[in-house]
């Protein structure tokens, strides 16, 4: 959602921290983006639109993963990501607490890291 809050070019932005490494998508992702989509208004519904339209092409690569049985969205994000791209900051902190490192927006123009990343 971020690429349309603050009109900063994602895309760019990761490859600048990722020049190597695939971008991807796990599938319950796009899921929860298309339910965002379909039930809300407003920026929450362009926001995700936008999002939708980003992860469908490159360099961002869709993979099938499928929520456990009574897991969210965040536990499965938790469980599978090596490196997690997020803004919400209870989710960042509980990445943290796992030692995953964290990608989120800094002072509305640009994206870092908060954690090592190994390559």
């Amino acid at each position: 959602m971020i690429p349309y809050q603050f009109r900063v070019d994602i895309v760019s932005e990761l490859r600048r921290l990722f020049p190597k490494n695939d971008l991807l998508v796990p599938s319950f992702v796009i899921g929860e983006l298309e339910g965002i989509k379909r039930h809300s208004g407003g920026d929450a519904r362009i926001a995700a639109s936008i999002g939708l339209a980003l992860a469908k092409k490159p360099p961002f690569r869709i993979f099938e993963e499928e929520l456990l049985e009574g897991e969210t969205v965040d536990d499965a994000l938790l469980r599978i990501s090596d490196v997690l791209c997020t803004s919400d900051r209870e989710l960042r902190r509980r990445a943290r607490s796992r030692g995953i490192p964290v990608v989120y927006l800094r002072q509305k123009r640009y994206l870092g890291v908060d954690g090592h990343i190994l390559e």
